[in-house]
């Protein structure tokens, strides 16, 4: 089959950093790239062919987006998928479907549906009345259905005394798991449904703020373990159908059992490394999935460390140490291009490539210790 240049027209629904990476893979390979998202200038945008300027629930800016691509994807989870479905069912071409991001977007369906296939996950239940959160028995983490991400929308009630602490908004509970680390697998699966799963990592939380700090490849783990956790990742995609690329993260308990927590239905933070380590990164795998490529090798090409640049005050981005991280032998710096840092927002990450994985991990204290993005 031959190709005319551009290869086909692309939209992305959200302008941050994944979307970001994803155009430039995308305009790498020779596609043409739109963005909705309503910041003008957004990181996307700052590489991408086109931008349009409005809100993810813009019922005639989805439209205008989708029909003006041949195919659309998104870096993001709130999204109107009442009008992405109405296109969808006209034809056009939208990966991972609106169907499987109405799951995904609430938490608890997207429990109900892993459960219902044989896929373990904690303990859950809906909370219907106050007296729910008490019945469950302490300590519980209650989780808002929707909405929440980084951190956010999630508590953790250790006892009666924390329930003026309880989410007001339709959430659900969960048990509070004993875990000796967590997990992330990165998976991909195109329309034919080639499958290719990436390496399983191991995510380090910065515990104040619930957030990824830094996500070590390959995870420190047993191989039988490893194995495991690949195919309970690839039967979570297999039973969504889904269509591009996923992660899914993962608890791994004190007793060896694997839980799975949530699953993101595109790029993830846990698949940054994949740029450096990887035969073939995480944007480019979901490019070639839902253009329905051959899909690329995941192979590790060395032991990495990834560390999140997580915001310091507020105001214009001024990096400092970078000098020095620069200097650390095997080190890549990505910055989003986001105008304004905010306390734990995501305003870049580093990568340090090592053969030996303590030397990478050693490395990363180093970076996190000197370089910071602080606000003007």
């Amino acid at each position: 089959m031959a190709y005319t240049y551009p290869l086909a027209k692309i939209g992305i629904i959200g302008g941050g950093q994944l979307a970001r990476m994803m155009t430039f893979e995308a305009k790498r390979m020779g596609f043409y790239v739109t963005v909705l998202d309503p910041t003008p200038n957004s990181p996307a945008a700052q590489v991408a062919d086109k931008q349009i300027i409005g809100d993810f629930y813009d019922e005639s800016k989805l439209r205008e987006l989708v029909e003006s691509s041949d195919i659309t994807t998104y870096d993001i989870e709130h999204i109107n998928t009442k009008v992405l479905k109405e296109l969808e069912k006209e034809g056009y071409k939208i990966y991972p479907s609106p169907h499987i991001l109405e799951i995904i977007q609430d938490k608890l369906k997207q429990k109900e549906v892993l459960y219902k296939n044989g896929i373990p996950v904690p303990k859950f239940h809906k909370v219907e009345t106050p007296e729910c959160l008490e019945k469950f028995g302490f300590p519980v983490v209650q989780k808002a259905r929707k909405g929440g991400y980084d951190g956010r929308g999630v508590v953790i009630l250790k006892d009666k005394k924390d329930l003026d602490r309880a989410i007001k908004s339709e959430s659900y509970i969960e048990e509070f798991v004993d875990i000796e680390k967590e997990l992330a697998v990165m998976v991909a699966r195109n329309v034919n449904g080639e499958i290719k799963c990436y390496p399983v990592v191991e995510m380090i939380f910065n515990e104040e703020a619930n957030i990824c700090d830094m996500v070590i490849a390959p995870a420190r783990i047993e191989e039988e373990i490893e194995k495991k956790a690949k195919e309970i990742a690839i039967k979570c995609v297999k039973v969504l159908d889904g269509v591009g690329i996923f992660g899914i993260e993962m608890f791994l308990t004190n007793d060896e059992k694997i839980l799975v927590n949530e699953i993101a239905p595109r790029p993830h933070n846990s698949g940054h490394y994949t740029i450096e380590a990887c035969e073939t990164s995480q944007f480019e795998q979901h490019i070639r999935a839902i253009n329905n490529l051959p899909l690329g090798s995941t192979r590790l090409l060395s032991p990495a460390v990834m560390v999140n640049l997580l915001g310091q005050g507020r105001g214009k981005p001024i990096i400092e140490g970078l000098k020095e991280a620069l200097s650390i032998p095997g080190l890549s710096f990505h910055f989003y291009g986001k105008k304004e840092t905010r306390p734990y927002r995501k305003m870049g990450h580093v990568t340090i490539l090592d053969e030996n994985i303590n030397n990478a991990i050693e490395k990363a204290k180093k970076v996190k210790g000197i370089l910071n993005i602080g606000g003007e």
